[in-house]
């Protein structure tokens, strides 16, 4: 039984998230493999092949591949899946982030198999579970498919570390360009905090912010403790940061070590996207707002008094 796992890299290095995907494979009992698809990818995998517990990396170089479009991506996972080594492999991971999202379902299609989504455990090599209801409730699944083609939330697994490992390295050829779509551009926000998902630190920040210019506020605590900025979608849609600040159910799962949230009530949707932090702080005028019921400690009082009031306390701590 072999496990393939679709490696998210920038061309240079893994991206952290391929690491949460490698420990859910290894749990499959499987011999783990994983795939870098790429332009000028040797680097990254090189990275891959000292992952703890791969035993094979194979690496994809080709113009195609440069920018990850799923449409070329999906055919290539697809032809490894049905035919690499004998009979191809079993089971096909990607992290559940926007790029898995995007090559997985292609790929569950081409096969005529059904995806299996952002599971937290493996339970066995064809039994998984996974949360439903915007996280309320757990459903354990069964697959009978030949091939199971799945999606891990990161959330749910510890990353495998990234060193210890010396994977055989393994060149396969490209697939062709399919003629589908192609990379005209990218608009990246840039900041030199972390990023979201992998953040130690979280603080996020809701409708009671009232403007966005008042994320200053989230971003002076922000840069003191090295945390990462996030925002409720309820914020998100006011315009008053951007989407990728988002977390919840429709849009980042995070579970740092410390999530403060400022002025969120706490809906769902939201709280699908961090309640497994390890720590919860939630600072909010309304004392019955439900983010109260998850969090591990509670300020109820006006933000933005109690905000500046955290950020000089960090000065002094320091």
């Amino acid at each position: 039984m072999t496990a393939l796992v679709i490696a998210e890299h920038d061309n240079a290095a893994l991206k952290p998230a391929t690491l949460h995907a490698v420990t859910a494979a290894a749990k499959l009992g499987a011999d783990v493999h994983i795939l870098v698809a790429g332009q000028g990818c040797d680097a990254a995998g090189a990275a891959a092949a000292k992952v703890t517990g791969v035993a094979k990396v194979l690496v994809a170089d080709s113009a195609e591949y440069g920018h990850a479009l799923a449409e070329n991506v999906a055919p290539l996972v697809v032809e490894l899946a049905r035919s690499y080594g004998q009979g191809g492999y079993d089971h096909v991971l990607a992290t559940a982030t926007t790029s898995g999202k995007n090559i997985m379902p292609r790929v569950a299609a081409l096969l005529d198999m059904a995806q299996i989504s952002e599971i937290i455990e493996v339970v066995s090599p064809d039994t998984f579970v996974r949360p439903i209801y915007a996280g309320n409730a757990l459903a354990t699944v069964q697959s009978k498919d030949a091939k199971k083609i799945i999606t891990v939330r990161a959330t749910g697994f510890d990353p495998a570390a990234a060193e210890g490992g010396s994977a055989a390295v393994e060149k396969t050829s490209a697939r062709g360009d399919q003629g589908l779509s192609r990379y005209v551009g990218s608009a990246l926000s840039k900041t030199e905090r972390p990023e979201l998902t992998s953040a130690r630190i979280v603080i996020s920040g809701g409708r009671g912010m009232q403007a966005g210019e008042n994320f200053k506020l989230l971003e002076a605590v922000a840069d003191k403790l090295g945390a990462a900025v996030g925002a409720s979608r309820a914020a998100v849609d006011a315009g008053f940061v951007p989407n990728d600040y988002q977390v919840g159910q429709t849009g980042k799962i995070v579970a740092p070590e410390l999530y403060i949230a400022v002025g969120i009530s706490g809906a769902i949707q939201h709280l699908a996207g961090m309640k497994d932090s390890k720590v919860i702080v939630a600072i909010n005028k309304d004392e019955e707002a439900p983010i109260f019921q998850v969090a591990d400690y509670g300020i109820v009082g006006d933000l933005f008094k109690i905000v500046p009031e955290l950020a000089a306390a960090l000065d002094k701590a320091r």
